[in-house]
């Protein structure tokens, strides 16, 4: 099977899970330290619309930025302009790393390759965003969106800063009452 490449000035659902389906985060500090990796691979080169991380997998709906739209940030060395793929196995591997040195492990935690899956309309991506948010209560986690910790959603409707193209998101719906109208839908408005 033929791994779709990634290209910048495009949206991607990312995912991945644990190794035969075992689990990837094992406690609160795991979820934490995947956001804080997270936030330092991929914050000059991606912009992100939603994410949810599930015991044993997760989802994020991300764009990664043209070259011209990262502009001079301190942290890209002059001329050097990091691949997304490469960013994205240094989280995982970082993350990886991190669990293994804390619980005495070794070998993979997550599936070999993580899957991606491009973006093409504005249809879709709502969907997207819909489905990464309502991933806890597909699996039985929670009955309602609003009610699982580890995902987007509360941020995205709240005041406060994040990582999150929260301003973009809520446009994709309108503005914050259609989101949270679209997202309290049983079938994700579609």
């Amino acid at each position: 099977m033929k791994i779709e490449s990634i290209e910048r000035g495009n949206y991607y659902h990312i995912y991945n899970r644990g190794n035969n389906g075992a689990d990837v985060f094992f406690e609160h500090e795991n979820y934490l330290h995947f956001l804080r990796l997270y936030d330092k691979y991929m914050d000059v080169i991606s912009e992100t619309f939603a994410w949810c991380l599930m015991r044993n997998h997760f989802h994020i709906l991300i764009y990664f930025k043209e070259v011209r739209e990262m502009g001079t940030n301190a942290e890209i060395k002059p001329g050097v302009y990091k691949d997304p793929s490469r960013q994205l196995s240094h989280l995982f591997n970082s993350y990886t790393q991190a669990v293994n040195k804390r619980y005495n492990r070794t070998g993979s935690i997550f599936e070999r390759t993580f899957e991606r899956k491009r973006i093409d309309s504005e249809d879709y991506l709502r969907k997207v965003i819909y489905y990464i948010h309502n991933n806890p209560v597909a699996h039985g986690a929670v009955q309602e969106i609003k009610d699982y910790p580890w995902s987007s959603y509360k941020a995205i409707i709240s005041q406060e800063t994040s990582i999150l193209n929260k301003e973009q998101v809520l446009d994709l719906f309108g503005d914050k009452e259609n989101f949270i109208a679209y997202h309290n839908q049983k079938d994700g408005g579609g």
